[in-house]
């Protein structure tokens, strides 16, 4: 069966996960859920050899990824330092996507009105699509997070979820990987 062109498909997918570093902790809207709904996209992405790309904004002055978020990192997980907010910006970044060969951007991270923002326009711009995890993007202040989630999403960005992404990545509950995946989400 043919599947519409934004429904997410595994051998198009990449994971995005944008800037979730110490400096932060104590300080987003819905912390406790994003960081959740983070580790579940990762443990999901590492089961189904999904790539995971990893951004740190200056990682001297604002830390390195929160630990709860490392440790959640697939084997494969390619880190990016970057100074730009686009993650796009990050050296070697933009390159190491067009290797892989993926047009599904999964986006998750921080901040909604600033960096994730920034990167998905680039991403938008490149051709390709972005597939914002609602539940796995915030920011400090719910309205610098509603406003930047509206703007990406009015601009082409698809919202979903990390229920939709987890079900869409895997299509049928007949699926090899379905046992594995599942008990991330129930």
């Amino acid at each position: 069966m043919e599947k519409h062109v934004r429904m997410l498909d595994r051998n198009r997918s990449a994971l995005l996960v944008i800037d979730l570093q110490e400096s932060y902790r104590g300080k987003l809207h819905n912390e406790a859920a994003l960081v959740r709904a983070s580790q579940i996209l990762l443990d999901a992405a590492g089961k189904l050899a999904i790539p995971v790309l990893l951004t740190e904004q200056y990682p001297k002055g604002l830390g390195t990824t929160r630990e709860e978020i490392a440790t959640h990192l697939p084997e494969t997980a390619t880190r990016f330092e970057k100074t730009s907010f686009s993650a796009l910006g990050a050296p070697g970044l933009r390159e190491h996507l067009r290797e892989l060969d993926r047009d599904q951007i999964v986006v998750a991270g921080i901040e909604t009105h600033v960096c994730v923002n920034q990167s998905t326009h680039d991403i938008l711009a490149q051709g390709w699509q972005a597939h914002l995890v609602r539940d796995a993007i915030s920011a400090r202040h719910p309205l610098e997070d509603e406003t930047g989630f509206a703007k990406m999403t009015q601009s082409g960005a698809i919202p979903t979820s990390v229920e939709a992404v987890l079900f869409e990545w895997l299509e049928d509950s007949r699926s090899p990987d379905f046992k594995s995946v599942q008990p991330l989400v129930v």
